[in-house]
């Protein structure tokens, strides 16, 4: 796992550290961290000589990387700057001051490289070798602060507001970061806990610092770091760019919705499974009693959180993989699996009618190819455009094209036809993205969906087809 991390990025916020700056630069060049090191210095608009020291730096050091604003932002702000500038594969914040040891780099990269975490929390709470004790009511503070993270976001961190994050940079460079100045601790740890990924907490060394010796944090920065954290976990819950991350995690949340939706077609899952566009994995979970489950998806970030998920289990192999791609056709026809479910795949793929031909050479004979695609082209919309749909199905155009295939159409209907409402309802208002607010609303009213539904009333969002390959082939081999 170590392997697929190349270089470190460390992300430093300086503003009028002008007596500190050359000491803790030497000292994060001269870390040990395991991997080559950039420093993406960002200056923001120091009033003293820090910046004059960081281009000196820079001269003769080419691992840094020197910025500047024009003017004062705050330490979230450089942050940002930092973020899009960087270059790595792992990102660890440092200030620029002498509170936090780079000598600590070792032990928090230790979880990432390890294949263990994808962000990890240093501690300045948990034991470690050394804590200058100092600033009861700052650490106070800290401790209401972390405990309130904690409740909010179902969590057990020990120390939120510490300095110290490593985060993988794909992750990282996805996470909308707006706050300012302080605000960036509960932000980013908002972000992370709803990225619903794997955090690590390390216990690091603590050398904090009076407010004579530059200590710029304050009253206000508790307030602001307070607000931002109800902001984030209960108003502003949007913790990604990536737009199909952001509805799968939504949907995640929602297990009643996904067993209703898995419910359409529970009958027709045989003891071999092919589960073709896994996604993260939402699907996946109703699928597990299966005798072997076979999980591919084209996402590789997708494919790495099913497998995180239930690849320990010894009957399930989750592959990345393009059903476009010929030299993976054998390897799941090798599967023999007698049921495969393609469930919000065909939507994505220009070659929608070549990736049904593959799929039904990979079925057993007498097995079972199951569909989910979205229905009614009149509900094409900027949601579908924002999560890379290419169409919107219809049942004719859907039998059609599944006819080539000569496999046999045992059933084709519509279903959530609420769900048809609210596409239409995002498409009139033209919002791009599906709310957790919308998805859980949802969640409520699935006793009425299921009436409305079961009554027909409307066109449905999704079309269902379900689809037997002849056993003939079968019968004359025994």
């Amino acid at each position: 796992m170590a392997a697929a991390y190349r270089l470190l990025s460390v992300l430093m916020p300086v503003y009028n550290e002008a007596r500190t700056l050359r000491t803790m630069v030497g000292r994060v060049l001269a870390s040990q961290s395991g991997l080559p090191l950039e420093l993406v210095a960002v200056d923001d608009c120091s009033t003293d000589r820090s910046w004059t020291i960081l281009r000196e730096l820079a001269a003769s050091d080419g691992r840094i990387k020197p910025l500047r604003h024009a003017r004062n932002q705050g330490k979230a702000a450089a942050v940002r700057t930092a973020i899009a500038a960087m270059q790595g594969d792992v990102a660890l914040i440092q200030d620029a001051d002498l509170e936090y040891d780079p000598r600590d780099y070792p032990v928090l990269l230790a979880p990432i490289l390890e294949g263990k975490a994808d962000a990890v929390f240093g501690s300045r709470f948990a034991f470690s070798g050394q804590r200058r004790v100092l600033l009861f009511w700052h650490a106070v503070a800290n401790r209401i602060l972390t405990t309130l993270t904690n409740m909010l976001l179902d969590l057990n961190l020990s120390d939120m507001e510490t300095c110290y994050k490593v985060v993988r940079a794909d992750i990282l460079r996805r996470i909308p970061l707006r706050a300012e100045r302080f605000g960036l601790e509960p932000e980013l740890t908002s972000r992370l806990a709803q990225w619903n990924i794997r955090i690590y907490e390390v216990p690091i060394s603590y050398h904090g610092r009076t407010v004579a010796e530059g200590k710029k944090i304050g009253f206000q920065d508790a307030v602001e770091a307070l607000w931002t954290l109800l902001k984030c976990s209960c108003f502003d819950r949007r913790f990604t760019t990536h737009n199909g991350y952001y509805l799968l995690q939504s949907l995640r949340r929602s297990r009643a919705v996904n067993r209703w939706i898995y419910q359409h077609f529970a009958r027709h899952v045989g003891s071999r499974v092919l589960e073709t566009g896994c996604g993260i994995g939402n699907f996946t979970e109703f699928l597990l009693p299966a005798e072997r489950l076979v999980c591919v998806d084209a996402d590789e970030f997708y494919a790495e959180m099913t497998s995180r998920r239930f690849g320990h289990l010894e009957n399930v192999c989750v592959r990345h993989g393009d059903l476009g791609d010929p030299a993976l056709h054998p390897l799941l026809a090798a599967e023999n699996c007698d049921t495969i479910v393609c469930h919000n795949l065909l939507e994505h793929r220009q070659d929608d009618a070549a990736v049904l031909k593959s799929l039904c050479d990979m079925l057993a004979p007498g097995g079972r190819l199951v569909i989910l695609v979205p229905a009614h082209g009149w509900l094409y919309g900027p949601c579908d455009q924002s999560l890379g749909h290419r169409r919107r199905y219809t049942a004719p155009g859907l039998r059609r094209l599944l006819e080539p295939t000569g496999l046999q159409i045992m059933q084709l209907q519509e279903f959530n036809r609420v769900g048809a409402w609210g596409w239409w309802v995002n498409k009139a208002l033209g919002r791009a993205n599906i709310s957790a607010g919308q998805i859980r609303l949802f969640r409520w009213l699935l006793p009425l969906v299921r009436v409305v539904d079961a009554c027909r009333l409307g066109p449905g969002l999704s079309l269902l087809a379900i689809a037997r390959k002849p056993a003939e082939k079968l019968g004359a081999e025994s």
